[in-house]
């Protein structure tokens, strides 16, 4: 049966039929509704509703399905028996297909959209309540350079061993401050390429540095410096920090690097001298000398002979320096020191304890003057190697990325004249004193000088034979570019 409020004026669905440029038909009866299929309670059905609602309408017995043309308009009023069920008149029997149906999707985790949409409301708060609880670690990662003073006695070098607990390095503390402090994720710190840190320069066991600097992703954390410092001894200090460019690398953007050895005057007495004399002073004279023959090592020059990684034919051999000369003496505990002070492009592996030993060899009288132009051929020649104690990274040199990017607005020079007076306190309090308490207890200038007269100087035969070139140590081998003493 159909009711009659189901039924419209023939001209208003006309009306609403009408298509432009077509002329309308005579007027007849209103369309009769269609009969519903047999198996449309099983299909699904256009009401994108819930499902419960949906089945309990196809459920009325009196229900009559309205043209679409005649559902739009709402000049008509609703009858009774086509309201939603949902909307007061309760819930309708459900038929066997239509709960088929229910039963299918409950199975298949279909819960409707109403129960959809809260459990995405509560999946992003909890997201939003991690979010919050780890605001850090959403913080973009900026590359940065630090400005590291340290003292290196006790430790293997400024080079981190992978996989080796055995010899510890600068780096192992280095990492473990700056995971502890929140800087850095901790897998970054299993594997630093992941930050990609570089340092400016390796330095050896036991050397110290003044004015190291490393290159790495960061973290920018508040009070950065603060946190990280508490997380490292004493002896390891960052002094500096700044931002650079994303591309850039310490080691590869270094122009020069400075370094000083200290050392106690009396390695240049004469050999008949007594060489643990604490109350030897060093002549203006002697330094003199001392001047004239570190001069010579300015300039490019092959220094094959002071390193034992390369043979005289090897074009990395060829090594620039701009300056080395050494300073007046000043007086610590009661003995006399003095420092020398060298600038180059790059170093090889002891290549400047090997330049302080010659020269200290040849004021004692052990070597001539000669031995020096001879170390520039091709003849092997035996070069002392003087301790490590005494050498430390003073300074490294970033002059032409100071000269396109230190003024551009947007990033600092790199320069540290701001801190340069704790890097000068750094070296009074932790540096110069472990060299002079370390030379006091152990003399290890004075067991040094001591070996001396069993170096020969002269290019013999039995050295030449020696010419062939020696494969990089896996400890101690240098790419040729880098600062490895």
């Amino acid at each position: 049966m159909v009711h009659s409020q189901c039924r419209e004026p023939a001209g208003s669905l006309r009306r609403l039929r009408r298509r432009p440029g077509t002329r309308l038909p005579a007027p007849g009866p209103a369309p009769k509704p269609r009969p519903i299929p047999p198996n449309t309670a099983q299909s699904r059905p256009r009401h994108q509703g819930p499902p419960q609602a949906t089945s309990a309408r196809l459920a009325q017995k009196d229900f009559c399905p309205r043209p679409a043309a005649v559902r739009q308009c709402s000049l008509l009023p609703p009858s009774p028996t086509c309201l939603h069920p949902m909307a007061g008149n309760g819930e309708a029997p459900i038929p066997v297909g239509a709960k088929q149906e229910q039963d299918k999707k409950a199975r298949s985790g279909w819960q409707g959209p109403t129960r959809i949409w809260e459990e995405t409301e509560q999946q992003a708060k909890k997201l939003k309540s991690s979010e919050d609880g780890e605001q850090q670690r959403k913080l973009p990662k900026r590359k940065i350079v630090l400005l590291m003073a340290y003292s290196g006695k006790g430790y293997h070098g400024m080079q981190r061993n992978v996989g080796s607990s055995k010899f510890k390095t600068i780096e192992d503390d280095l990492v473990s401050a700056l995971v502890r402090s929140g800087c850095i994720p901790e897998n970054h710190g299993e594997d630093m390429r992941k930050m990609s840190f570089q340092r400016c320069a390796r330095t050896d066991k036991g050397v110290s540095a003044a004015g190291q600097v490393v290159s790495l992703k960061v973290w920018l954390i508040d009070d950065i410096l603060e946190k990280i410092n508490s997380h490292l001894p004493s002896h390891i200090r960052i002094l500096g920090l700044k931002r650079v460019t994303g591309g850039f690398n310490s080691k590869n953007k270094c122009d020069a690097r400075t370094y000083v050895y200290m050392l106690p005057t009396f390695a240049f007495a004469h050999k008949d001298h007594d060489s643990q004399d604490e109350t030897y002073r060093l002549s203006a004279e002697t330094l003199g000398r001392v001047n004239r023959l570190l001069a010579c090592y300015k300039g490019t020059h092959n220094f094959h002979n002071f390193t034992s990684q390369k043979g005289p034919h090897e074009p990395s051999a060829r090594r620039y320096i701009l300056d080395m000369f050494c300073e007046e003496p000043f007086v610590r505990e009661g003995m006399e020191f003095a420092v020398i002070k060298v600038k180059g492009q790059s170093f090889m592996t002891h290549q400047i304890r090997k330049m302080v030993g010659l020269v200290v060899a040849i004021v004692k009288g052990y070597a001539p003057e000669s031995v020096l132009e001879r170390c520039w051929g091709e003849a092997k020649v035996d070069v002392p190697k003087a301790p490590g104690l005494g050498l430390v990274l003073e300074r490294v040199h970033f002059e032409k990325y100071n000269q396109r990017f230190g003024h551009d607005g947007l990033h600092e020079p790199l320069d540290w004249a701001r801190e340069e007076a704790e890097v000068t306190a750094f070296k009074e309090q932790h540096i110069y004193p472990t060299i002079i308490s370390t030379e006091r207890q152990e003399r290890s200038m004075a067991q040094w000088l001591s070996t001396l007269p069993m170096h020969d100087f002269s290019a013999t035969a039995h050295a030449a034979a020696g010419l062939g070139t020696k494969a990089p140590s896996s400890l101690e081998g240098s790419d040729g570019v880098g600062d490895s003493d």
